[in-house]
């Protein structure tokens, strides 16, 4: 299927307003959250309906553009809105990916902004973020995060934290790279919203134990 202009134009913003974050959120992960977003739809059928597969793909390539952990002024929380707004796009259209973009976070679902009552189109960008913090390419993705915030590795005298609000989850002072496996990767699969996104999670879920068990067991001098 040809792109449209409006994402082609979301394509050439990603890779400008992303350019120099670190590799944990620059554009490629805007692009495979995409990539995933739109194959999930497929397997829930929502290739049936173009507004839907629009509404998913831009929502997945807009999605990290203002994220409040690369923040260099307030006025970059608007980009998406003036950009959508720019483009031309039917409000109610606009409306739909804003919701998406809004509520899709970890912190949002901490904090009871996310429930049941989603659509189809949230549900599928959603889980397609996730997947990309989980298995091989979260594990890549973050010890790159914690190495650019220059975060101890793993201290085994600083405990994962439990039952995070969502400013303690915002607040990362003193924490480690490897407990944001604990307070946050490992959760995501049993956040999965759709059939396919809780398959798919199932394995690369199951790579991060691997990797933690022989992890834990090097740290120590045992393997």
């Amino acid at each position: 299927m040809a792109k449209s202009e409006t994402v082609r134009n979301a394509e050439r913003l990603v890779e400008v307003m992303m350019k120099g974050n670190d590799a944990s959120h620059d554009a490629a992960h805007a692009f495979r959250v995409r990539d995933l977003a739109l194959s999930l739809a497929h397997e829930e059928g929502l290739d049936s309906s173009p507004i839907s597969l629009e509404i998913v793909e831009l929502a997945a390539l807009l999605h990290d553009i203002g994220d409040y952990k690369y923040l260099r002024n307030l006025s970059e929380e608007k980009i998406v809105e003036n950009f959508l707004e720019k483009e031309g796009l039917d409000t109610d259209l606009s409306s739909k990916i804003l919701a998406i973009i809004k509520k899709m976070g970890f912190k949002e679902e901490i904090s009871g902004v996310t429930n049941s009552s989603h659509s189809p189109e949230f549900g599928v960008v959603q889980d397609a973020d996730r997947l990309d913090a989980i298995g091989a390419v979260g594990i890549a993705r973050c010890f790159t995060f914690g190495g650019s915030r220059d975060r101890v590795l793993h201290d085994p005298n600083i405990q994962p934290r439990s039952d995070l609000s969502k400013d303690q989850y915002m607040n990362k002072d003193e924490q480690t790279t490897v407990n944001h496996f604990h307070e946050k990767l490992l959760k995501l699969k049993d956040l999965m919203k759709t059939k396919a996104g809780k398959t798919r999670a199932e394995k690369r879920h199951k790579f991060m134990e691997e990797f933690l068990k022989e992890f834990y067991q090097e740290w120590a001098g045992k393997a």
